[in-house]
């Protein structure tokens, strides 16, 4: 089967291309570049370097490759950020979303599975269940469940067969820590090997469950041929504070050679108990998540020692009204 990638040089997406070629997949791989690097995709894919928004490109991409099946990893995931940059969010996680939505009715693609997130749920009751009616407080939460919402249309019209995986707080080799908005632990890596404070917003009591990229592999899989119309959270059971999260790093670092501080910020709007229920991929996609968070952590901050430092940029705010400090352009 072929499949395309949508976000091949990101985490999720360069780590699953990888593991489908090692199946005996043919994968084909779309990235612009933006949030992830050339040289994490895997040898073998066959990569085209344009943004989704670009509907006749994708069109070529389409006809040339006939792609079976779609895995739409790409996105811009800055929940915080997200109603600073409103227009700049709904292009890159609906518009683009729904040009891959359009080509996949109008070519017959067997499945569309459609990396969501756990934004959608809101505030809520955690741990977050499938079951829980999505009620998202920010634009990137709203953006992800419009999608879910227009894949459901696009079934019962089109008979477009889809599955939605809600993954949150995936962590590992190949996260893009030169991003100044998204990937925390990621953030938090960069600060640290410039000699810069880790940066806690509020009191740093927020929980958060973080899961290893490693353990989503074989389910993203098994859902190539079944679970139409299917909801599935997936990640890690076990959640923490923040400033748990922040000293273990300082506590890995330090075996490293680097010494940290934490720096506190104002707090951010933003859920503030956010985990999931995995009860239904386990069940279902035989779903086992054995991170340990410490091991992961230390194997990401050997991996970000020998990289390249790379560049951290800003976006371009359409919003400045209530910034936060700590995006504040210097």
């Amino acid at each position: 089967m072929k499949v395309l990638i949508t976000g091949v040089a990101g985490l999720l997406g360069s780590h699953f291309s990888n593991h489908l070629l090692s199946k005996g997949y043919a994968v084909v791989g779309v990235d612009d570049l933006s949030g992830g690097y050339k040289e994490f995709i895997p040898e073998g894919v066959k990569f085209y370097q344009f943004n989704l928004m670009n509907y006749k490109k994708l069109e070529e991409v389409f006809v040339k490759e006939k792609p079976e099946c779609i895995f739409h990893f790409a996105a811009y995931a800055a929940e915080g950020l997200s109603p600073y940059i409103r227009r700049y969010n709904y292009e890159n996680n609906i518009i683009c979303s729904i040009n891959l939505i359009n080509l996949s009715i109008k070519f017959d693609i067997q499945k569309f599975v459609f990396t969501s997130s756990m934004a959608v749920y809101g505030i809520g009751n955690p741990p977050f269940t499938e079951e829980q009616l999505p009620s998202p407080i920010d634009p990137y939460g709203i953006a992800k469940y419009a999608v879910e919402q227009d894949l459901k249309e696009a079934y019962s019209k089109f008979g477009l067969r889809y599955t939605v995986i809600r993954p949150h707080n995936v962590i590992g080799v190949n996260q893009n820590i030169w991003d100044k908005y998204r990937n925390v632990v990621g953030i938090w890596i960069r600060k640290i090997i410039n000699n810069e404070p880790i940066s806690v917003f509020g009191d740093g009591l927020q929980t958060r469950a973080f899961s290893d990229i490693q353990f989503y592999m074989e389910p993203f899989e098994r859902v190539i041929g079944h679970f139409e119309g299917d909801v599935f959270n997936i990640g890690a059971d076990q959640e923490f504070q923040i400033i748990e999260v922040a000293r273990l790093l300082q506590r890995v670092s330090k075996k490293h050679g680097f010494d940290s501080s934490i720096e506190h910020f104002e707090p951010r709007t933003e859920v503030k108990h956010a985990y999931c229920n995995h009860d239904k991929a386990k069940k279902l996609l035989n779903f086992s998540d054995k991170t340990n968070i410490k091991e992961t952590i230390e194997r990401m901050f050997i991996w970000a020692i020998n990289q390249p430092n790379r560049s951290v940029r800003y976006v371009d705010y359409e919003v400045e009204k209530n910034m936060y400090s700590f995006w504040k352009k210097q």
